[in-house]
């Protein structure tokens, strides 16, 4: 009985984890273009090739630790502690997926000050 139940578990978590990292990605890849536009000064090919390779970091690091902490240890024979346990895992793994989209627009935001710091400096030796 306890491997069904955590057989069950596993059926739940990965495509919710799975879910999740997706939605995540497509919101943060699709938003973060106009960063990229921004700090490649509109050239989109680069802005575009840029953005994708951030995007496949992105999933292989998310999904390589959703897989990672798969693992479910039920103690009990009860679909309470199943619940408990799938409510701990998917939690965390929120957790970790904000933080990483955090780190993420930290990397953009950074990006983008550095092309503005570069773009002011061009201004200068221009002028002079």
């Amino acid at each position: 009985m306890e491997t069904t139940k955590i057989l069950i578990g596993y059926s739940i978590y990965l495509p919710v984890a799975l879910l999740l990292t997706y939605y995540v990605s497509k919101t943060l890849f699709k938003n973060g273009k106009i960063f990229m536009l921004d700090i490649f000064k509109g050239r989109e090919d680069i802005a575009e090739a840029t953005n994708k390779l951030f995007e496949t970091g992105f999933y292989l690091l998310n999904i390589g630790f959703a897989l990672m902490i798969l693992e479910l240890q039920l103690s009990r024979d009860s679909y309470q502690e199943l619940i408990e346990n799938l409510s701990y895992k998917i939690g965390g793994f929120s957790i970790y997926l904000g933080v990483m989209l955090f780190f993420n627009l930290y990397f953009f935001f950074r990006g983008k000050r550095k092309a503005k710091e570069a773009q002011q400096e061009e201004r200068l030796v221009f002028k002079a």
